[in-house]
C-alpha cells in the first residue's frame, strides 16, 4: 500500500471543511481519503494549534514556536480589537434602545 502526502494547505482546507460541516466521514468520502487520516489532523491541529510537524533540530524547532506564538499573538491582539469594537457597537444600541422604550 502506497502512502501519500498531503500539503499542509489541503490538511487545513480539509479540517476547516470538517469544522463547517460538522461531519468527518461526509468529508473523508467527498476526498476519499480515510477518516482517520483527517481524525488524527484534528487530533494534531488541537494540540499543536497547527497540522505542520515541528522541526526535530531544536533550534529549528524553537524557532517555529516562537512564529507560531507571534502570529497567535498577533490574531489575539485582532480579535481582542474586534470584540472591543462589538462591545461598543451593542453599548449603543442598548442606549438607543432604552431611549425609545424607556421603561
Amino acid at each position: 500500500m502506497q502512502s501519500k502526502q498531503y500539503s499542509d494547505e489541503f490538511k487545513e482546507m480539509l479540517i476547516k471543511e470538517c469544522q463547517e460541516t460538522g461531519n468527518v466521514a461526509l468529508v473523508a468520502r467527498r476526498h476519499e481519503i480515510s477518516s482517520n487520516t483527517i481524525h488524527s489532523w484534528l487530533h494534531k491541529k488541537r494540540n499543536n494549534g497547527q497540522t505542520k510537524v515541528l522541526p526535530k533540530a531544536k533550534d529549528d524547532r524553537l524557532k517555529a514556536i516562537e512564529k507560531q506564538l507571534k502570529e497567535v499573538s498577533t490574531q489575539n491582539d485582532s480579535l481582542k480589537r474586534l470584540l472591543a469594537d462589538k462591545e461598543l457597537e451593542l453599548a449603543i444600541l442598548r442606549e438607543l434602545r432604552d431611549k425609545k422604550n424607556p421603561r
